[in-house]
This record gives structure tokens, C-alpha cells and sequence, in this order.
């Protein structure tokens, strides 16, 4: 293979016939061999970027970019990691959004399909004829829970006998996801007859085990109702409700022993108390036998009562025997009494006692009538027990509460009031 040959440029000037011109001519010029051998080398050119220390130069484009870069390899490396872990983690990103949209729909599809099966599939003797709610929502019994009952009818006495068992998954009253559950249970056709459990406290899955009777001739159990009331137990605020049933006795067959599961339906509108509240505190000194109450004030009573007053009175073995009353409050329907009033009652004594406190009040026929009634003791049931039982565990304490009122008839009944009988206590 013959020398290569570079062409040199050599200017030389020559006069030409015409002036101003002048005629350039290339002469060719060998380069000068290599030193190693034989082999020729091209001479370098002054306006290409030397590549770098360490670097060979490579040919084709790429190579030949990143032999012009004035940064070492090192540097290129990091920054290709850089961008190869910033386009991954863009990747991963649009991944996960797409896997949440499609489980968001996924449910949503999974329901439809399941109401069309069970459609499909639903018979006439799986309706239950005690829902009465039928339009609505499927999810509406889960939602408010579900209440376990029994019913039994005897006709010799005619009684009708309803067993609480228990309730499930009821619905969280307070923030910290429990409830205080108590059930009050009552008949459509006898106003101001109620039934109230004990207080479960901290629990959703309350068990009652519990039953009550209500006299019920045969002629009114076709247009007779159970109605059955869950309410959240509050101390020293309006108890909440947590649910309701309510189950037409004609729809019943009475004939035998039923027990079965209900669902419990959105709490009803029409369970505001037209006699009120009444607030007050119990302290109890089992060493010197002193029981005190403290009447603090009273609310929801009816606008058209006047000059409201709360008597306080202490009954033994179903007799009255003593008895206080408040200061008269006047132009106001929530009044605000504080009085305390001490009694006193032998620790031998005290599941013998029965306290009833009663609101009185001016009617609209400017007599002075009861309008309220609450009684505690061993024979109470429902929030008044729940209190009694908390002032004696919790001695020298005082422990207040709020109390809805009874109609006095329903409570004098409850108690089989005698004449007044005044008892030496011991002692005294």
C-alpha cells in the first residue's frame, strides 16, 4: 500500500493580464511517515475537541458525543442511573393509580352482580313479614344491627311475655367507637308502659337477657305493636338512639314460643318526652347512714306548666316516709333549683328504701298536678337502677345523672303506694 498523500495549500502569485488579480494554485505534499513503521497517521485537526484521559475514541455518533462531553465517565454514569430511577419510579406511579381505579370499581361491580343473582334467586318464603321497612336499603339492618327476641303468649293470664336475649353489631355512640346500650320496650296500645334493661356498658354486642310482660287482652293483639328502642346511655346529656324495631303482634303467630333475629331499623322522630328531664345527684355515707339529693335543675318540660317544683320522697317497705320538696321557679320551662336534701337512712335499710322525686307544676287549669315521676331503689329497672347501683359502689361520691319522667299513674302503680306511715328510725 503506497504513502498517502496530503494536499498542502501553497498560494502563489502570478501576475495576469489583468490587473487586481491573482491566480492560486494547490500543490500537493507528502506527509512525512511514521516513526513506528511503515504505517502512515492522519495529523490532527486543530478544531476537534481532544477526547478524554482514559477514553478511547470510538467510531459512530454516540460514542463520538460522549467522547466531546468534558466530564469524566464517572459523571455520565451517575447521571444515567439518575434518570433511568427517575423514569422507573414514574412508571410505578402510573402503575399503582391504575390498580386503584380498577379495585374502586371492582366493588361497585361485584354489587351489582350480586343483587341481580339474589333477585334471581329470592323465593316468597325467605320474606320475612316482620320487616316493615321493605323499600329500605339492603345495607340498612347491618347498618343499625340486629336484635335477638322472644315472644310468648299465654292466654289464661293474657300476658304476653317478650325475652331480650341480645343485639350485634350496633352502632358506635361515642367517638372512641362504643356505646353504652340499654333497650326500652313498650306496647302501642298502652301509653306510659315501658320496660327498661340495665345499662351495658362499653359494648356494641350488648346481652340483655331480660323479659317483661304486658297485659293484652286477645280482641287487641290484631291492632297491637312491639316496639323496641336501643338508646346510648349518656350521663349528663340527651341518651342517644342506636336503633328501633317495631313489629305488628297481628303478623305474629302467637300460637308458639318464637325466638328470632330482627333487624333494627333507623330510630324513630316521634320519641321526644313531653314531661321532661330531670337532673339530680345522689351521695350515700354507708359509716353515718346520711343519703343526700341535690335536685339541680330540670328541662323539656311543656310550655304551658307554671311555677314548677320538684318534691323529693323516701319510702320504706312501700310506705311513704319522708318526704321534702324545692323552692318554686316561676316563668321558665327548664328550671334551675340546686337544693340538696339529706336523709337518714341505716345501711341495714337501704334495699328496703324507694326514692321517688317527682316534678309538680300548675296545669293549664291553674291546678297544681304532677307531671313527672322517677323512682330509684332495688326495685327500680333501667337508668334508675344503673344510678342507685353506682351511688352505693361508689360511697361518699357524689354521682349525677339525667333522668327521662315517668307519668306518675304508671309509677304509683309500679309502687302500690299506701297511706303515709311514719317509722322510728334506729337510733333516733
Amino acid at each position: 500500500m503506497g504513502p498517502s498523500v496530503h494536499l498542502l495549500c501553497a498560494v502563489t502569485c502570478r501576475a495576469s493580464p489583468s490587473p487586481g488579480t491573482a491566480e492560486v494554485t494547490w500543490l500537493p505534499r507528502p506527509s512525512p511517515p511514521s516513526q513506528q513503521g511503515g504505517e502512515m497517521r492522519h495529523a490532527p485537526d486543530p478544531y476537534s475537541t481532544p477526547a478524554p484521559v482514559g477514553t478511547t475514541a470510538e467510531p459512530g455518533l454516540i460514542p463520538d458525543l460522549i467522547a466531546r462531553i468534558p466530564w469524566p465517565r464517572w459523571a455520565l454514569i451517575a447521571i444515567a442511573a439518575a434518570a433511568g430511577v427517575l423514569i422507573v419510579s414514574c412508571l410505578l406511579c402510573v402503575f399503582c393509580c391504575c390498580c386503584r381505579r380498577r379495585h374502586r370499581r371492582k366493588p361497585r361491580d361485584k354489587e351489582a352482580v350480586g343483587l341481580g343473582s339474589a333477585l334471581s334467586t329470592t323465593t316468597t318464603h325467605r320474606v320475612q313479614p316482620e320487616v316493615d321497612n321493605v323499600e329500605s336499603s339492603p345495607g340498612e339492618p347491618q347498618q343499625w344491627g340486629r336484635l335477638q327476641l322472644s315472644l310468648q303468649y299465654d292466654l289464661g293470664s293474657q300476658e304476653i311475655r317478650v325475652g331480650l336475649k341480645q343485639a350485634v353489631d350496633l352502632r358506635a355512640g361515642d367517638p372512641g367507637g362504643t356505646a353504652d346500650p340499654y333497650a326500652c320496650v313498650s306496647l302501642s296500645t298502652q301509653a306510659g308502659h315501658k320496660h327498661e334493661t340495665k345499662v351495658h356498658r362499653g359494648t356494641l354486642c350488648p346481652v340483655f337477657d331480660e323479659t317483661c310482660c304486658f297485659h293484652v287482652p286477645p280482641a287487641e293483639l290484631p291492632q297491637a305493636a312491639l316496639q323496641v328502642q336501643l338508646l346510648d346511655f349518656k350521663r349528663f346529656s340527651q341518651h342517644a338512639p342506636l336503633g328501633e324495631l317495631h313489629l305488628p303482634l297481628g303478623a305474629v303467630d302467637l300460637r308458639h314460643v318464637l325466638e328470632r333475629w330482627h333487624p333494627l331499623g333507623p330510630p324513630g322522630t316521634a320519641e321526644a318526652e313531653q314531661t321532661g328531664e330531670l337532673c339530680f345527684s345522689l351521695r350515700y355515707v354507708p359509716s353515718s347512714g346520711r343519703l343526700t339529693v341535690v335536685v339541680l335543675e330540670a328541662r323539656g318540660l311543656s310550655p304551658g306548666l307554671a311555677e314548677p317544683y320538684v318534691k323529693v320522697q323516701l319510702m320504706l317497705n312501700q310506705r311513704k316516709w319522708k318526704k321534702r320538696k324545692t323552692s318554686v321557679r316561676k316563668g321558665t320551662a327548664a328550671p334551675y333549683f340546686n337544693e340538696a336534701f339529706t336523709f337518714l337512712v341505716p345501711i341495714s335499710q337501704v334495699q328496703s328504701v324507694d326514692l321517688v322525686l317527682a316534678v309538680w307544676a300548675k296545669g293549664p287549669r291553674f291546678r297544681v298536678e304532677p307531671v313527672g315521676k322517677v323512682v330509684l331503689g332495688a326495685r327500680a329497672s333501667g337508668q334508675p337502677l344503673q344510678h342507685w347501683a353506682d351511688m352505693l359502689a361508689h360511697a361518699r361520691r357524689p354521682i349525677a345523672q339525667w333522668h327521662r319522667l315517668r307519668p306518675p299513674g304508671e309509677v304509683d302503680r309500679a309502687l302500690a303506694l299506701h297511706p303515709s306511715l311514719r317509722l322510728p328510725l334506729p337510733g333516733s
